[in-house]
């Protein structure tokens, strides 16, 4: 089966996106502007800085985001990113980093199928659910084990 990856596009403002993440989450995070690429030479000036690719890895996590956006680039509210963790603590900690200047928009909390679940919207516009389920809360929903 293929392995399928979030890939977040951004409008100038992907390297600082990728190094709050990394701090919220962990990883080993790799950047490459235009200016280091083969194109790089042949693009205005004010696009070199822009990140052409990024890649934040961990045992259990890739995200891969670039600033090569259109203009008119337009967050949409039709997906989010989930993650799901294996401790409570865990689940709290990544939830009050990653909303930090965003907005906190379902609290964690403890849902009526058992698990500890929360929906932030980042400072950058991406969404983000978390979840954990405990050993003894098994979830009904797919997703969050």
């Amino acid at each position: 089966m293929a392995q399928l990856n979030s890939y977040l596009t951004f409008n100038g403002n992907c390297k600082d996106a990728m190094l709050f993440y990394k701090a919220c989450l962990g990883g080993e995070l790799e950047l490459q502007t235009i200016a280091d690429s083969p194109i790089g030479e042949r693009l205005p000036e004010r696009m070199k800085r822009c990140i052409l690719h990024a890649t934040l890895k961990s045992d259990t996590l890739v995200i891969m985001g670039s600033d090569m956006a259109p203009e008119n680039l337009t967050k949409g509210n039709a997906f989010s990113m989930m993650l799901t963790f294996d401790s409570e603590e865990e689940t709290r900690k990544a939830y009050t980093d990653l909303s930090k200047d965003g907005q906190a928009t379902h609290p964690l909390e403890k849902t009526f199928f058992g698990v500890l679940f929360g929906h932030l919207t980042d400072k950058f516009g991406h969404q983000w659910m978390l979840c954990y389920s405990s050993e003894e809360n098994k979830p009904l929903a797919v997703g969050c084990n």
